[in-house]
């Protein structure tokens, strides 16, 4: 287990390659993102899913979300994706909102129980986007045990969750300690979204944006 500061672009530099060669290795790391930190892993390694839901003490019921580095990382993970999906995410990303939409079929992952679908999220985070960068698309929930509050600084992180992560990324106070809007697309409604979790991006915003309906 390693902790590196990354606020210095050559110590940047050597903690993003730490955190790379971890994740190929089917380990956990814990980065900073814009609204807390997180704990990610290869979501196409089923045992470092199963190590990352362990270090969180989080069952298969509740899948992880997946970030990306752009939207069109995001349209290769996606078995159907919208015109008022994609505004969203030429918009509203990086940005705090998460946008559950079906998964491609076969895609060579096991998150857990997702019903086939897929969460996915572009944090506005420059640490985090340039991981996701060198790795493709991870496995990231937030960095503290379930039922604890989510962690805002490395430290929080670390006396949670221990040396079940092989990695700390230390980017200093994450934005703010919301977490993200989570909402949900269906080809059998398409033009309404469901709110699945309130969080920092407003249903107004949301609505405005991508001409969709906020429902409950």
């Amino acid at each position: 287990m390693e902790i590196f500061d990354c606020t210095g672009l050559q110590a940047r530099h050597a903690a993003i390659e730490a955190a790379v060669s971890v994740v190929r290795a089917g380990h956990v790391v814990c980065l900073p993102t814009d609204t807390v930190y997180g704990i990610g892993a290869d979501p196409f390694n089923d045992d470092a899913v199963t190590e990352l839901l362990a270090a969180k003490s989080r069952t298969r019921q509740m899948p992880p979300p997946v970030l990306v580095h752009d939207a069109e990382q995001a349209s290769t993970l996606t078995a159907w994706i919208n015109d008022e999906a994609m505004a969203l995410m030429e918009n509203l990303w990086p940005g705090a909102l998460t946008i559950i939409l079906p998964a491609r079929e076969n895609i060579g992952w096991d998150l857990g129980e997702t019903q086939g679908t897929v969460a996915l999220r572009m944090p506005d985070n420059s640490i985090a986007l340039e991981l996701l960068e060198h790795t493709g698309p991870l496995a990231v929930t937030s960095a503290n045990k379930t039922g604890r509050s989510p962690a805002t600084n490395i430290t929080q992180a670390y006396e949670q969750l221990g040396d079940a992560v092989g990695v700390y990324l230390d980017g200093g106070e994450a934005g703010g300690g919301v977490p993200s809007t989570i909402i949900k697309f269906s080809p059998e409604s398409p033009r309404k979204v469901q709110l699945i979790r309130a969080g920092a991006i407003s249903a107004e915003i949301i609505e405005s944006t991508a001409n969709v309906q906020v429902i409950q």
